[in-house]
């Protein structure tokens, strides 16, 4: 089990490392106010944030430079990695019946994880709450 309170979403480590993100200065006012609580990331988040990060339109960044700042993230207080150790569809079994469309899988699936670890998913993704609905609401922190 997680000691993390926040699981972080990709958009979330991306807006924290990238200050020309539209929402970067939101997400640093948390992350500096919220952090302390413990944070992490798993591997789709690993994944995803590299392949953002190395994507022209977005980071621009060589593998080199988006994987040296994944891991200058990792050494900031309050980290922890969060492994998978569930099956997806373990996961997602409590709002499964929300769950209706492809780009929903990995939010589904990451949400999942925090609900298992009774934290809290940290995104900038408004849809995601969809997933929760009033029963897992508490679970879900939608930064606005």
């Amino acid at each position: 089990m997680s000691s993390a309170r926040f699981l972080l979403d990709v958009n979330i480590l991306v807006a924290l490392c990238e200050d020309e993100h539209i929402h970067h200065e939101r997400v640093m006012r948390w992350f500096d106010a919220s952090a302390s609580a413990g944070w992490g990331i798993c591997t789709y988040a690993e994944t995803g944030f590299l392949r953002l990060m190395t994507n022209p339109k977005v980071g621009d960044h060589s593998f080199e430079e988006a994987n040296a700042i994944l891991a200058e993230l990792t050494l900031l207080p309050g980290f922890r990695f969060w492994p998978i150790a569930y099956r997806w569809s373990d996961l997602v079994q409590p709002f499964a019946t929300r769950v209706y469309g492809h780009q929903q899988i990995v939010d589904a699936l990451m949400f999942g994880l925090a609900l298992k670890e009774s934290s809290i998913f940290v995104t900038l993704d408004s849809a995601v709450r969809y997933l929760a609905g009033r029963e897992f609401a508490a679970h879900i922190l939608v930064l606005e």
